[in-house]
């Protein structure tokens, strides 16, 4: 009955006079109806995805020029939330229980990162999770690689005491005196 609901829903806010894109799936029963301005706004979310198993979007600080200047704002993340590809939260999201390393993708190629700790590790995801619906939606996006991002997320980490070990950054990485960790510095 709730699949029916939120069905029905879906098809009233789409709005009759509205171009509509429908996105078949190999899942017979994912069948979901977007506007072609909803499907840009959800294409354009998907370069700030990053996988670890599941695709993980770090929308980390939602009024960041990071996010804004690619047109994801707090009200195009309210769009995707209404219909049902992302779910908010203003607190954010963690996931926890790493161990001492894991690694995450982005746009296919791995980052490593070490935490502090043995166990019990969390990370930081932001303020935007995907849906089941967002997830398999996801999955058929072919989303653009934004190295800005990339380095704005590896610097986050980086500020929060992470280590960090990845091929993506066109930078050179050298040893902070005083600490365990890697600084960025510019190539020259």
């Amino acid at each position: 009955m709730d699949k029916l609901l939120s069905r029905m829903l879906r098809f009233i806010s789409s709005g009759i006079n509205h171009q509509q894109d429908t996105l078949p799936r190999e899942n017979p029963g994912f069948d979901l109806v977007l506007r072609s301005e909803d499907r840009k706004i959800f294409e354009t979310f998907c370069q700030f995805i990053w996988f670890q198993g599941d695709p993980l979007p770090l929308i980390l600080d939602v009024q960041d020029e990071i996010y804004t200047e690619q047109g994801i704002t707090l009200d195009a993340l309210r769009q995707l939330e209404a219909i049902g590809l992302v779910q908010l939260n203003s607190s954010g999201f963690i996931k926890r229980g790493f161990g001492k390393h894991t690694r995450l993708f982005y746009c296919g190629k791995p980052t490593k990162i070490g935490f502090l700790h043995d166990a019990d590790n969390s990370l930081d995801l932001g303020h935007a999770l995907l849906t089941d619906q967002g997830k398999e939606l996801a999955l058929t996006i072919h989303a653009s690689r934004n190295q800005r991002f990339y380095e704005y997320v590896i610097n986050r980490w980086f500020q929060e005491g992470l280590l960090l070990s990845s091929i993506q950054l066109n930078k050179d990485w050298k040893t902070a005196p005083g600490h365990n960790a890697c600084s960025l510095t510019k190539s020259e």
